[in-house]
């Protein structure tokens, strides 16, 4: 996940105060004002005897000239390494980018904090936000933490649906109110997964619960922030997964709690751009996927031909990273 730090050094308890309430992820600021940060709240440190130190942990460099980016790359492996370049120029950033991890930059304002996180449709892994009015901090994180990313969905057409027995489902309850159209990717497959609706459509059977969606069993694979994956049985309290909507715009969504209980459960199969595709979940009428205008198609009254939304990629995986070898899932 990217990360957004705000520099309070020289001190300023309002900045402080500002990033706790934005959600940033570290504060920098004086060796002598960290316990000051830690009575204000919960937030990582960036100083000497930080949570995160300089020199140790992290380390700021130029870059001037093409020797430059080798240093940078070197120290990359091993540290955060917050990237200044003279006039901001983005073309260095996008060579460190496209080869390399742990690239922070300084930015001022909103609008060169969604160009370092767009760099390369990658983005740097993290910023820090050097602009002096609290007020404007707080609207710079705001918007960082609400701004939607984009991903390409596809349809996908069903050929069966088939019950399987009982087995162990997974329901992801996040801190977030989900609507039509909104839900997560899951799959068997980390290839094809299926948009799966929130548990947010009024029905005569349980009450809604917008915050939930009804994920499928502990194996599948569900999409979390950076485009890696996890099994649903690995979530926890905390984690963080990719909320999306039919139109393919994602949100981060914190989970707040994971329940798994057994279940009848039904396999859906379909077949998608990449060939076929399948998705096991609970013999539920409550349980939908979603249709290309948005929809919701409970499970129990899919038939054949019908086009449901989903996501494919052609990369493997190796413990939730996509990495390109040759891997056969059935």
């Amino acid at each position: 996940m990217k990360q957004i730090w705000v520099k309070a050094d020289p001190w300023n308890k309002e900045l402080v105060t500002a990033a706790l309430e934005g959600g940033a992820d570290a504060v920098i600021c004086p060796d002598d004002r960290i316990s000051e940060v830690k009575e204000l709240g919960l937030i990582k440190t960036v100083s000497e005897n930080g949570d995160i130190k300089w020199g140790k942990d992290v380390v700021i460099m130029e870059i001037q000239k093409a020797e430059d980016e080798e240093k940078i790359l070197k120290e990359a492996a091993t540290k955060k390494v917050i990237v200044r370049t003279k006039d901001w120029k983005i073309i260095p950033l996008e060579n460190l980018v496209a080869k390399t991890g742990n690239i922070f930059v300084e930015v001022k304002d909103i609008d060169e904090a969604k160009t370092a996180f767009g760099i390369l449709e990658k983005g740097v892994d993290g910023i820090i936000i050097t602009e002096e009015d609290p007020a404007k901090v707080r609207e710079i994180i705001s918007q960082l933490r609400s701004e939607k990313g984009r991903i390409e969905l596809v349809e996908f057409e069903i050929e069966d649906v088939i019950p399987v027995g009982m087995g162990d489902r997974v329901c992801v309850d996040t801190c977030t109110n989900m609507g039509k159209g909104e839900g997560m990717l899951v799959g068997n497959s980390s290839q094809a997964l299926f948009l799966v609706h929130s548990e947010s459509i009024e029905n005569p059977y349980v009450e809604p619960r917008p915050f939930r969606v009804n994920a499928g069993p502990v194996h599948a694979y569900i999409m979390v922030p950076g485009g890696k994956t996890k099994y649903l049985s690995e979530l926890k309290s905390g984690d963080t997964v990719t909320g999306v909507n039919w139109k393919g715009e994602t949100m981060p969504l914190v989970v707040g709690r994971v329940k798994i209980e057994r279940r009848p459960l039904l396999l859906v199969e379909a077949k998608g751009p990449l060939g076929p595709a399948s998705i096991i979940l609970q013999n539920a009428e409550t349980i939908r996927l979603v249709g290309k205008d948005g929809e919701a198609l409970s499970v129990i009254k899919l038939k054949k031909g019908d086009r449901v939304m989903g996501y494919v990629e052609e990369a493997g995986r190796h413990f939730g990273h996509k990495i390109k070898e040759t891997i056969k899932e059935k």
